[in-house]
């Protein structure tokens, strides 16, 4: 397929998904088998790198950074990790090579200030990510411009040339979300990253209007003025107004995604209460008491999940089992018994987690991932730097038991749900020093519906082959080889099954190549 077609034809069915009158049928989520739950095939493992309220990243030159980042993804890559959501953009500025922003002061010591030899954080991430198979997921907060009174920005940042289109909150600047320029200075950015970057994914998390300060209100009053009566909103109705500017900026991003890269996904990973169920007239929140999406940060997740605006939902369950406020439990059901055609991942906090003990003396985390297992299709880890630590041996942990087996990404159907070509001719090759499977699949980095990566199965000459077994994957890999162990001895007969999959994690059937080892 030539790419033009399959960009307009991608981005038709986008476009088709995410008007009001949707006719495709819903997301069937059936209950996952005991063998799932213990050792799934497709599961989200993932890990936010945060780059904000971060040090380490100053104190580094451009070859420390490599080296530090490379480590790290080996790390997260032996534990099971198969995607890293990285913080590319935390202060309208850059961890990237930007042409809009400037370079982020956390990544320099000053905001503007351009890392040595050229190094690109970013493209060096994405890079490394998928020579490992794993997806990166570039993580942009689209309001906050500084985080304290002491932020230096750059002689040349947007804030000094419009001052008029931010707001000084708390003590912070934002860019103020009621104005429709800074709604497309976003997608501006958002497009400039999509476009230049192999990346996987743009990522949101909870930081949309800014958490309440007590005593004082957020300063838009001028652009409420401004464009309230004239977008159908009264006096009253600012708290409506205000959602109404979000929603618009989310649903222009996926807007704004599907017409550069309809294969590149969209997900919020929002604050873990949507809303107190004493808060909601019909009682359909929550039965929690704390601060809330839709009512103290004007974000309407289960509306972008419903009109196809987001294609994961990440909310933040940080609590603790049992916690009297904010149960886990009660939070993962409620979302779980919400969820739409998007895909639902947990967001765990790992040394709340590993700190809370159940009645044994145990972690939570057993429970926490028999929960997220039933209700989901995965988690995300935060922060990364506490895996990368093994705090409390969790890292430990996930390898030995809940990650022992590696996973395939939930395929996301609702984008694209046609399975790519099997792969083609499979064969043995030998080389001075290794024994090859190799292949050929049809492969054009410019088109997601062909083979993006391979996965490789192992089964005994006399062994039913059952793909759906996680214990028989032996490698997921983007290249089309696989270097056959060797084990001495005599040689014993297998059967190898190599699967090739698209850009949205749709698997296509097996072929299968008989091998003596």
């Amino acid at each position: 397929m030539k790419r033009n077609s399959i960009l307009l034809g991608a981005l038709c069915v986008v476009i088709l998904l995410l008007s009001s009158c949707r006719t495709t049928q819903r997301l069937q989520v059936l209950p996952p088998s005991e063998a799932e739950i213990r050792h799934p095939k497709r599961e989200f493992r993932g890990a936010w790198i945060s780059t904000a309220w971060q040090s380490r990243y100053k104190e580094m030159n451009s070859e420390q950074m490599k080296q530090y980042f490379s480590r790290a993804l080996d790390e997260l890559q032996a534990v099971g990790i198969n995607a890293v959501i990285f913080q590319a953009r935390p202060h309208a500025d850059a961890f990237y090579q930007s042409g809009i922003e400037p370079w982020s002061a956390l990544l320099t010591g000053t905001q503007g200030k351009a890392p040595d030899n050229g190094f690109d954080p970013l493209a060096y991430l994405v890079e490394e990510c998928h020579k490992r198979n794993m997806e990166l997921h570039a993580w942009l907060n689209p309001y906050r411009v500084t985080a304290g009174v002491n932020d230096v920005l750059a002689p040349n940042h947007l804030y000094y040339r419009e001052p008029q289109r931010f707001v000084t909150y708390g003590g912070k600047i934002y860019f103020d979300p009621g104005l429709p320029e800074n709604e497309a200075y976003i997608c501006r950015i958002v497009k400039d990253i999509v476009a230049r970057y192999d990346v996987d994914a743009i990522h949101m998390d909870d930081y949309f209007y800014p958490y309440p300060v007590a005593g004082e209100a957020f300063p838009d009053d001028a652009s409420f003025a401004r464009y309230a009566a004239a977008q159908g909103f009264g006096a009253e109705q600012r708290a409506d107004w205000r959602r109404n500017n979000v929603n618009k900026l989310v649903r222009e991003i996926k807007y704004t995604i599907a017409a550069t890269k309809p294969w590149v996904r969209f997900g919020i990973s929002p604050f873990g209460i949507y809303r107190n169920k004493k808060n909601t007239p019909d009682g359909s929140g929550s039965d929690t008491n704390g601060l809330q999406n839709y009512d103290d940060l004007y974000a309407d997740v289960l509306l972008w999940a419903k009109e196809g605006w987001i294609d994961y939902n990440m909310p933040q369950l940080y609590w603790e089992i049992g916690h009297p406020a904010a149960d886990y439990e009660t939070l993962i059901r409620w979302w779980s018994n919400k969820r739409d055609d998007s895909h639902l991942y947990i967001g765990q906090d790992v040394k709340r987690t590993m700190d809370a003990t159940q009645p044994s003396g145990e972690s939570q985390l057993e429970q926490k991932m028999v929960l997220a297992r039933r209700m989901s299709g995965g988690s995300c880890f935060w922060p990364a730097y506490e895996l990368l630590d093994d705090y409390k041996e969790v890292s430990t942990d996930l390898l030995l038991n809940y990650y022992r087996y590696p996973a395939l990404i939930p395929a996301y159907t609702h984008m694209h749900g046609r399975a790519p070509k099997k792969v083609k001719k499979i064969w043995e090759e030998y080389t001075e020093k290794e024994h090859l499977l190799r292949w050929t699949a049809d492969v054009d980095p410019s088109d997601p519906e062909k083979a993006k990566y391979y996965v490789v199965y192992r089964f005994a000459k006399s062994e039913k082959e059952n793909t759906d077994d996680a214990s028989r994957i032996v490698s997921i890999t983007r290249q089309p080889q696989y270097v056959l162990p060797y084990e001495g001895g005599r040689g014993s007969e297998y059967k190898y099954v190599v699967t090739a999959v698209d850009a949205f994690h749709n698997e296509s059937k097996g072929r299968t190549k008989k091998v003596k080892l």
